[in-house]
């Protein structure tokens, strides 16, 4: 499925074949964060963290002019937010490359009108919480992740 914005800017979901490349963009978001004294995101992710949501259709990839661009994940239910499920879309790994200036913004816009045709409501910060295990995993091990939880009203 792919769904083009902003000119040359195509929304595609990722397949299987397509994990590298996530991989990569997430790979230079954090090591451009972890380079800035911001700790969000570990190091490297790997591929057990991508596959789950790649295989649900949920991940995909943003090319502007035939490069990848950036990456998101957008799924319609979160365990840690369970009193809104199907009512909200999570928007988790949001990340772009450095050349593509501007496509974080386009990001979010696809993603309100996606949210928008699932009658979600609202962005504004309903609150945070600490899970277990590393980012794309809800439990395990002595890494604790803080997620924040935001609300467009549409």
């Amino acid at each position: 499925m792919t769904s083009r914005i902003h000119g040359d800017l195509q929304f595609v979901r990722a397949t299987a074949a397509d994990v590298a490349d996530v991989l990569a963009v997430l790979d230079h978001a954090a090591a451009w964060l972890t380079a800035a004294g911001i700790q969000q995101w570990p190091d490297r992710f790997v591929t057990e963290w991508i596959t789950p949501a790649v295989e649900r259709g949920e991940t995909w990839l943003v090319r502007a002019n035939g490069r990848t661009a950036g990456t998101v994940t957008l799924d319609w239910s979160d365990p840690v937010w369970s009193d809104c499920l199907g009512r909200a879309g999570y928007l988790h790994r949001m990340a772009v490359e450095r050349w593509a200036v501007g496509t974080g913004s386009a990001i979010l816009t696809w993603a309100a009108d996606r949210a928008r045709a699932h009658d979600a409501a609202g962005f504004h910060h309903r609150g945070d919480v600490e899970v277990g295990g590393a980012p794309g995993q809800r439990s395990g091990g002595g890494t604790r992740t803080l997620v924040s939880r935001y609300e467009l009203l549409l």
